[in-house]
């Protein structure tokens, strides 16, 4: 029987922050040549315990062993060296630089490229794993997947044959995806070991051949992945039994809430972020939104909320009986017409809540206005987010403790019912579930369809397409800020949404 080789073996590691233990006593391996999934609940320490491995933490305790020798991993560079290079979910790339300049950005050799070189090996990387790359066009010129492949580029250029890739899918197309895992198995082909940190349960049983599995900072069990299901997987993460269906329910009576007509909204730059957008949100439906990261998602939102410049169109909502354009108000202003609007962006600790007040401070926020005399009332709002915590179970000291020391989940659970508690009549929220686990993003999903039954009208946001044809009435398509086509997700497929993603309406008219 052959013997297995071992790219990394981490065991007994123990990583505190404090009086936090973010790795206790963790234990895991990665074979050569191997795909193996890092799956677990917020929290539970999976980027943490990457981090060590990549240089970037050191652990406490516990030993770490490369090709089968013990090694000391003090920095990034001192991992480089020993072959391990992490791909993280926010890039580090430099935007005015090339794809060849930020690949080579940081070795030996002075300030002089060798272009021609640089280029041939670029070249040489990308013909032997599939990947598509022009070296010598510029970062902000590039769409994320691209920027992603910059990224992979630069870890195999300085030799890395063990990859740690950080939610490597989280806003790429299917088709994007499809391209990616077809790469992670040519490099696996070429005996590349390759660690993947994901919430995506059908990614790992698609592209991994084992599953480590974290909880609460602990190693709980590896499984192979063809002996493996979503079902077994969730369980195994979450410790008991949950549906993994994300329910449609159905309102019969839907009505006209928001009306966007032609709406054109121009950048610093000068450039059209949204072009001759036009659609309805109903009240009682969830008009799910998809498109490529930095499609117009952001700016479209923005305008809706009346904080972002409109250069044209009109954003018309239901007020009383009659519509109401809201073009050229002020925030204030919107609200004294009677419109009854909620948004939760996508920057929960930028725009969405103070991080360094607490609850009742963040709850203040939205109605400290609304306050008679000089005297503020903070215990109408205490009693509130002491209602917010029962309810949607925020996991939290107290109302008196910072939102930015609570965990993704639970300041995504303050932000969205500080919203829901004011009633509104349209509901916006942008990638309200980015980077939360199965059980914190199953509550929000419930949390949005409770309004849809009450007549909202929600607009969701969304990177993750199986959740958006799950949960959504109908979804809109943005490419390159303009609306690329309205589908029914019931009568057409993720590959065809995925098309939309990519081709704009007059793109598709142009093929006709």
């Amino acid at each position: 029987m052959e013997q297995i080789q071992y790219a990394v073996e981490m065991q007994g590691i123990t990583k505190t922050f404090g009086k936090t233990v973010a790795n206790n006593n963790v234990c895991l391996s990665l074979r050569k040549g191997e795909i193996l999934a890092l799956l677990g609940e917020n929290g539970s320490g999976k980027t943490t315990l990457m981090n060590m491995l990549s240089g970037i933490y050191f652990p406490d305790s516990g030993e770490i062993r490369i090709h089968g020798e013990p090694v000391t991993i003090r920095s990034p560079k001192e991992a480089f060296d020993l072959g391990i290079g992490m791909i993280h979910q926010h890039f580090k790339l430099v935007d005015v630089l090339t794809a060849a300049e930020n690949i080579v950005l940081g070795l030996p050799g002075g300030i002089e490229l060798d272009r021609k070189k640089a280029a041939a090996r670029i070249s040489e990387i990308s013909g032997k794993y599939g990947f598509e790359i022009e070296p010598n066009k510029k970062i902000y010129n590039m769409a994320v997947s691209e920027k992603q492949t910059v990224e992979i580029i630069k870890v195999l250029y300085r030799g890395a044959d063990i990859l740690i890739l950080d939610e490597p899918t989280a806003v790429l197309t299917p088709q994007e995806t499809k391209k990616l895992f077809d790469v992670l198995r040519a490099m696996k082909a070429d005996g590349k070991s390759i660690i993947i940190i994901t919430h995506k349960l059908h990614e790992v049983l698609d592209v991994s051949d084992r599953v480590a599995i974290l909880r609460k900072g602990e190693y709980i069990c590896t499984i192979e992945t063809k002996e493996a299901n979503q079902q077994s997987l969730t369980e195994a993460m979450v410790g008991r039994s949950i549906s993994l269906e994300i329910a449609r329910p159905q309102v019969e009576e839907k009505t006209e809430m928001l009306k966007v007509e032609n709406l054109t909204c121009i950048n610093a730059e000068g450039v059209a972020a949204v072009k001759n957008a036009s659609f309805t949100a109903y009240g009682g439906e969830i008009l799910g939104v998809a498109g490529v990261a930095g499609s117009g998602q952001k700016e479209l939102c923005e305008a809706i909320a009346g904080l972002y410049h409109v250069a044209e169109g009109s954003i018309r909502f239901k007020a009383g009986e009659a519509f109401e354009n809201i073009v050229g108000l002020k925030v204030n202003e919107i609200f004294k017409k009677g419109i009854s609007l909620a948004f939760v962006p996508e920057d929960r600790l930028g725009m969405g809540l103070v991080g360094s007040l607490d609850m009742v401070d963040n709850m203040l926020i939205r109605s400290y206005k609304d306050n008679k005399g000089i005297f503020v009332d903070r215990r109408t709002p205490k009693k509130v987010c002491e209602e917010l915590i029962d309810s949607l179970e925020i996991v939290t000291p107290g109302t008196s403790t910072p939102v930015r020391r609570l965990s993704g989940g639970n300041v995504q659970k303050v932000l969205l019912g500080r919203e829901i508690h004011y009633n509104p009549r349209v509901l916006m929220v942008s990638y309200p579930v980015r980077g939360l686990d199965i059980n914190s993003s199953y509550k929000i999903y419930d949390l949005l369809n409770e309004q849809k039954k009450k007549g909202v009208a929600v607009i969701f946001v969304g990177e993750d397409l199986d959740v958006l044809m799950e949960i959504s009435d109908r979804i809109m398509v943005i490419c390159g800020g303009e609306v690329s086509g309205i589908v029914d997700p019931k009568a057409c497929t993720k590959e065809d949404v995925g098309l939309l993603m990519v081709r704009t309406g007059r793109e598709k008219e142009a093929e006709a």
